[in-house]
């Protein structure tokens, strides 16, 4: 029983439906008409905006949608120290958080770049990156930093507070999880207000309500954080 009750609190799965913006987005666009196309044109493509804005989302939502196509890809974060070498087989390169890449992380990330847009290795594969800054300031070698602006380059504004607050309601809502005005004023006048850190609080907050069978509250905030949960 207690396994029927964690599954209900399950996270969607990032995808481009259900990445939120104020209005039409051109980058959500441009994702979504090139991997709906099998045609796919090989231009890069750079995402940028600040911590929260939903990179990493859009990022992971295209490899999942490639990945149900039945595409391998390469993916390199900040987190990933032992990459593997690039893949004939890839459909495509994700470079997610650029700007936090080490020298190592960058002779890899600008060896990728280059066999996937090398047409002497059969059709060129996209190469799709994002970072906190546009690619004229990123903090990276030259080479690397002026592929990355060859292509389509796309900035993520951050959204309002209205804003966050409508995505904030729609993921609780998603997970099954009701959040009053009350406690939506509380957690956005309190807490960060970046995207990516609300969406954290949430599984938070959701893990917490289940493991007590309580729902979100004020109270439950505070008893969530005293415990350190």
């Amino acid at each position: 029983m207690e396994q029927l009750v964690l599954d209900m609190g399950l996270a969607p799965q990032p995808s481009l439906d259900n990445f939120l913006t104020d209005g039409p987005s051109p980058a959500v666009e441009h994702l979504r008409l090139w991997v709906g196309n099998p045609l796919r044109s090989p231009v890069p493509t750079l995402l940028w905006g600040e911590s929260g804005v939903g990179k990493t989302h859009l990022l992971q939502a295209v490899r999942h949608a490639l990945q149900a196509q039945g595409g391998r890809v390469g993916w390199l974060d900040a987190s990933v120290t032992a990459p593997p070498p690039f893949d004939e087989a890839w459909v495509a390169v994700l470079l997610d958080d650029c700007q936090l890449y080490t020298a190592a992380q960058q002779a890899t990330a600008f060896n990728w770049f280059v066999h996937a847009q090398s047409p002497a290795r059969g059709s060129p594969r996209w190469v799709l990156a994002a970072a906190d800054r546009p690619p004229a300031d990123l903090p990276l070698r030259e080479d690397l930093r002026t592929r990355l602006g060859w292509g389509h380059v796309f900035p993520l504004p951050a959204l309002a507070e209205a804003d966050r607050r409508r995505v904030l309601r729609k993921a609780a809502d998603e997970r099954g999880v009701f959040l009053s005005d009350e406690v939506l004023d509380f957690i956005l006048s309190r807490f960060s207000r970046d995207l990516g850190s609300l969406m954290a609080l949430l599984e938070r907050l959701d893990g917490y309500a289940l493991r007590t069978q309580r729902a979100i509250t004020i109270p439950l905030i505070k008893a969530m954080l005293d415990e350190g949960t």
